[in-house]
């Protein structure tokens, strides 16, 4: 592949709901392109997209790939990005190198959730856009309406460059908007001119009238003209688009049928036409040693500089470090300085990724996308630079997973190996997390949703041949006493020669303070247990509220004092003290009115506005408790409630089905506060079940 200057390059995210036709897209783009002698498909397992087998057996894209197009002297980085929200880690990554995004939208299924949410991505990353109907040789796929919709949600910005033609139930051609004529397909691919039919005229006056809106909206001289009656020439409508499409305030929608490849010549002609280069973008830096602003503008006259946006780890291939130039012009064996890190990196070679494939470069210039190898530091959203320019680029914002499971290793003696994929795989997949919960003796794993961490067992399991269970996590009760009791406990034991005596007499009360575990005092009167056995009873103490009476959950508020008790001068030792100590504590715990306390967290969930009674309906099930709702714009709402840990469970799944995937929720940590009677016998019941059983740390 030859090295494109700036002005040539073109980097574009394919986004849209989840099996919309991205994929499928790219496939036509790079047959037409002449990078594949066929248009593979999905279903097919067979396309240079979704290359991953898990991609292959779902037939779904898991990761962002890319494809380099080259078109008309010019070179279309296309970003393939998965459309389930599953992998919105993904699609984010892909958006912070993109300088423009096509949103395909089915013509068969509409405008759905992941089209609107990929809308909203567009506006956080201030991104031009044209949307791409797909599926338009399918039956009962409609144009129309998808374009009807786009102008409801979206307004006049939605400018419709084309309009479908039909003859007897086939996708034959197309009718173009700007020019007013239609052209039809031939067997061999080209195009031929043909006649507006009859049933096109009627939308093609109300699609060209649009479009006349949305110029006429771009500035006050247009507006003028539009309504003093007068029409635009073809050659100022394009001059216009172009400046409008950049900056975004016209969105064209486009369409075809991409298992035809019919419709993308004329996508790909636009992509070049009317998008922008990166020369045309904003690009700024700060610089570490000065703190000054870095105006990098893609300028390939500037010092060499990077954003490194995703990383790629395979078992054997090694890791890819996929970066954006910003400025300068980076070239093979140069040598690069990570700030974040305090690290030089020797770049070795210069690759382009095509799909699974790594092409070799001799040079990118700013503004293009290509990957490095074998970065030993750098990860993903780290800078790259000269070290005598220190440049730092504003990091990408990551979705945080908030769905949890437990997972654990069957196999010993694969441990240490899951340990080191799962490290690796979270340098490739920054929405996924582990952590070790030592306090309830369990590891957790944390992604966007269930399937998310389900497809990462099935890629551990496949690519480094780690097999992990996973399960619901326990939640972390804690108990704590809301009474006082006075106990005693004489612990003797008596087996030949020395034998063992402890015996204590203690209260137990509410500290007043769930922060602290404990405290301990004594008033010990008369030497009645000796001042060398006190740090074997707070020893007992501390090693009791580790796992409480009531249900082996982790003890906390509780003031335990030692007032009294007897030695023995040959029997009597540390060990004995301990072990009276811990009988006393369970003793005395279960007598002072014992609790749960459950973990409650502040729940903040996104919801449509059409969906927020089934949303606080749902969260009453759950005991929730709502603290407010507040109207954000754009027919959401934001609902803040209070909801105990064990209530989140299986939550993302629900609020899914609930609001047809456009809901979203975060939450935090809150505080304890005690359970519900219900919910404390049950636990207790389960959790005696398994002690009984010889799981207490299931």
């Amino acid at each position: 592949m030859k090295v494109y200057t700036t002005e040539k390059i073109r980097n574009i995210a394919l986004i849209g709901h989840g099996g919309s036709g991205k994929t499928q897209l790219v496939e036509s783009m790079a047959f037409l392109s002449g990078i594949t002698k066929r248009v593979g498909k999905p279903e097919d397992g067979n396309t240079i997209s979704d290359f991953e087998s898990q991609e292959k057996k779902r037939v779904m894209s898991i990761r962002t790939s890319m494809i380099p197009i080259e078109w008309e002297d010019a070179k279309i980085n296309v970003l393939d990005t998965p459309g389930s929200i599953d992998f919105i880690g993904e699609a984010e990554e892909a958006l912070s190198a993109a300088d423009a995004a096509i949103i395909v939208v089915s013509g068969k299924n509409g405008v759905e959730s992941g089209t609107k949410r990929a809308w909203e991505l567009c506006e956080k990353y201030h991104l031009p856009r044209m949307f791409y109907v797909s599926q338009m040789d399918i039956d009962d796929a409609s144009y129309r309406e998808v374009v009807e919709a786009l102008q409801e949600l979206y307004g006049k910005k939605i400018a419709p460059f084309h309009l479908p033609i039909r003859a007897e139930g086939k996708f034959t051609g197309y009718v173009n908007v700007i020019q007013q004529r239609a052209k039809a397909w031939k067997d061999d691919g080209t195009v031929e001119p043909c006649d507006v039919p009859d049933y096109s005229k009627e939308y093609l006056d109300q699609y060209r009238e649009a479009l006349m809106e949305s110029i006429a909206e771009t500035s006050e001289e247009f507006m003028d003209r539009y309504f003093g009656g007068e029409s635009f020439s073809d050659d100022e409508i394009r001059q216009t688009l172009r400046v409008n499409i950049k900056e975004g305030g016209v969105v064209p929608v486009l369409m075809g049928s991409s298992t035809l490849s019919r419709g993308v010549f004329t996508l790909l002609v636009d992509i070049v036409k009317y998008f922008p280069s990166p020369l045309d973008r904003e690009c700024t830096g700060i610089n570490a040693t000065t703190n000054e602003v870095f105006e990098a503008g893609y300028d390939f006259s500037k010092p060499k500089s990077a954003y490194v946006f995703k990383t790629l780890v395979d078992p054997f291939v090694g890791k890819y470090s996929l970066i954006k130039v910003n400025s300068g012009v980076i070239k093979t064996d140069d040598t690069l300085y990570n700030h974040h890190k305090s690290v030089e990196e020797r770049i070795g070679k210069l690759y382009v990724l095509c799909g699974s494939k790594a092409v070799e470069v001799p040079e990118l210039h700013a503004g293009d996308i290509g990957a490095l190898s074998k970065l030993s530091k750098t990860a993903t959203t780290d800078s790259l630079s000269t070290k005598a320019n220190p440049i730092l680029y504003i990091r990408a914002g990551i979705p945080v997973p908030y769905t949890y499971l437990r997972y654990q290793v069957p196999k010993k003696e694969d441990v240490d190996k899951c340990a080191g994929a799962l490290s690796k795989m979270m340098q490739e997949d920054l929405t996924l997390k582990t952590v070790n919960d030592a306090e309830n003796h369990q590891t957790l794993i944390y992604g966007v949703s269930e399937q998310h961490i389900d497809i990462i067992k099935d890629q551990l399991l496949e690519k480094y041949k780690v097999d992990i269970t996973l399960s619901k996590p326990k939640v972390a009760y804690k108990e704590t006493i809301l009474g006082k009791s006075d106990v005693e406990y004489k612990y003797k034991k008596q087996s030949g020669g020395h034998g063992q005596y402890g015996h204590v007499k203690m209260t137990f009360e509410p500290l007043g303070d769930n922060e602290k575990a404990y405290e301990f005092t004594e008033s010990v009167v008369g030497g009645a247990v000796p001042k060398n056995y006190f740090p074997a009873v707070e020893k007992g103490i501390a090693e009791s509220v580790l796992a409480g009476p009531l249900a082996a959950y982790p003890v906390v508020g509780v003031k335990a004092n030692l007032y009294d008790g007897s030695y023995h001068a040959v029997d009597s030792s540390e060990q004995a003290f301990k072990k009276a100590t811990s009988m006393c504590f369970k003793k005395g715990v279960m007598e002072a009115k014992p609790i749960l306390l459950e973990p409650i967290a502040l729940l903040t969930v996104t919801v449509p506005d059409s969906k927020t009674g089934d949303v606080m309906g749902d969260l009453n099930k759950r005991r929730a408790r709502v603290n407010g709702m507040n109207a954000i714009g754009g027919e959401k709402s934001e609902v803040v409630a209070e909801i105990p840990y064990a209530e989140l469970y299986g939550y993302g799944t629900t609020l899914r089905s609930l609001t047809g995937g456009e809901g979203d929720f975060s939450y935090e940590f809150c505080r304890y506060q005690q359970a519900p009677s219900d919910v404390q016998e049950a636990e207790v019941e389960r959790r005696a079940e398994k002690v009984k059983a010889g799981e207490e740390d299931s």
